[in-house]
Parts: structure tokens; sequence; C-alpha cells
């Protein structure tokens, strides 16, 4: 399926994609309901795509291809690299990036995430699959010279509208070899395949959920290829994934 959560006459609706229809649900996907379609069909053309989940908690991997560890100055690490974003990043579709006026280098990270469906604690790498909802475009965009100058990450990472994503959220792809781009302005600047992480997906929620429990709607991004680059006002970035579409957001000055 594609889930969507879309906004039509200034009403928030979750739903399931279908061609070009948006057959809508009583419920956010991840609810647990199997009967949480509520009979309605709306045009795609009708509506506005918002993000396609509402997370307590995005939890991002970092230097998880070795090329991008390489072109940060360092070598693939030996374990994880865990941090967080807050729900104030969540952007939607063809939304505006605001470069707050105290930051001096905006940068775009395109990645893979994916929704958690129901509570995950301690799970093992073996059963992963079955705490996935699925998977969307993120990007993951980084205040670079606030997270250089703090010497560690919250501040650079976690701004306003510093998680774009979306447009769906499918499970009708195999995330295991997945090219993702990266394009600025029409020109590829990033440009991998998911089948490079240094860690899989099951490895890495089972690293993830040994010490913090993900609950139902909460998102892991993958990490970001080598590339990364500023952007400035006045661009458009996008994130590509194939199987998933496109994620298309607008830099704008504060």
């Amino acid at each position: 399926m594609k889930y969507v959560r879309v906004e039509r006459m200034g009403k928030i609706s979750w739903g399931v994609l279908n061609g070009d229809t948006v057959h809508t649900l009583k419920y956010p996907p991840y609810a647990g309901d199997t009967e949480y379609y509520d009979g309605k069909r709306w045009p795609l053309s009708d509506c506005r795509l918002l993000a396609p989940c509402t997370p307590g908690k995005i939890v991002c991997l970092g230097k998880n291809y070795a090329d991008h560890a390489l072109e940060m100055g360092g070598a693939a690490p030996e374990t994880p690299i865990v941090f967080m974003k807050t729900p104030n990043c969540v952007n939607d579709p063809e939304g505006d990036i605001c470069i707050p006026a105290f930051v001096g280098r905006l940068d775009y990270e395109g990645e893979l995430a994916f929704v958690i469906k129901r509570r995950a604690k301690e799970v093992k790498a073996a059963d992963a699959w079955g705490y996935i909802l699925g998977f969307t475009c993120l990007n993951d965009v980084t205040a670079r010279d606030i997270q250089a100058a703090d010497g560690q990450w919250t501040r650079g990472k976690c701004m306003d509208g510093f998680a774009p994503m979306g447009p769906v959220i499918t499970d009708e792809v195999d995330p295991t070899a997945l090219k993702i781009q990266t394009r600025l302005n029409g020109n590829t600047v990033q440009s991998a395949n998911t089948a490079l992480f240094l860690t899989k997906i099951p490895d890495m929620l089972a690293f993830i959920t040994a010490g913090i429990t993900l609950e139902p709607g909460d998102v892991v991004s993958t990490g970001t290829p080598a590339g990364i680059g500023p952007m400035c006002s006045g661009d458009t970035v996008e994130v590509e994934i194939e199987g998933i579409g496109v994620l298309r957001n607008h830099i704008v000055s504060q």
C-alpha cells in the first residue's frame, strides 16, 4: 500500500493512495485497527500532500555510507552513530525550508526513512521487518556551520522544518537495494543505492531499540550518501527514491 496524509478544504486526513484517488482512513495506518477505511474517496488533485506521518521522534543514523564517512573526514564507524531529530523538524512535500538568519551554511542530506507500526523494544534483527509500516524519503537538513561550532548535532539538525518527508509511505519496495538521488535545481548531487548501507535495516533497528523504545509513527532515517552540499534561498531540492517518489522542497530566507 501507499499511505498518505493530506489536507483538503481545511481538513487533514490519513489515506491510502490508489492511482490518483485517496481512500481516506478513520485512523493513522499504524493505529493497529485493520477496519480503518471511512468509505470516502478524494481525487489526489483536490488534496495537498502533507508529511505522511507525525512522529514523536526521528532517530537518524550518521555516516552509514562509507563514501559519506570519507567526505566527512573520517573512516567508517565501527558501530552505528545515532542522533535525533525532534517533531518540530517535520516538513511537508513542496514545503518551504527556511534558512534562519544566523545560519551560514544549510546542507541537504537525502535519505531513505522507515516508519514504525508497533511498539519496538529490544527487537531482534531477525524480527525487524515485522515492526516496519513502510518507507519514505527524508531530507536530513543540516545547519552545517552550527553543527561544527556547537561540537554536537542537536541544534544544527533540529531547527524548524529540517526534516521534510514524503510524499508517501509505501510497503511496496525492497529497501535493501533502492536507487536514491538528490537533485539541487535539477542537477544530481547525490546518487547511491541502499545496498551500500554499512549497517543494514534489521541491525540498525536492533541496535536502536536495545536502549530506545520506538512507538508507532516514529521514524528511523537510515543515513545519507556522499555528495552533501549547501543550499541557498531560491533553490529547489529533490530527494528521489525508486518506488517511493520525489520529495521536493523550496529554500527561503527568514
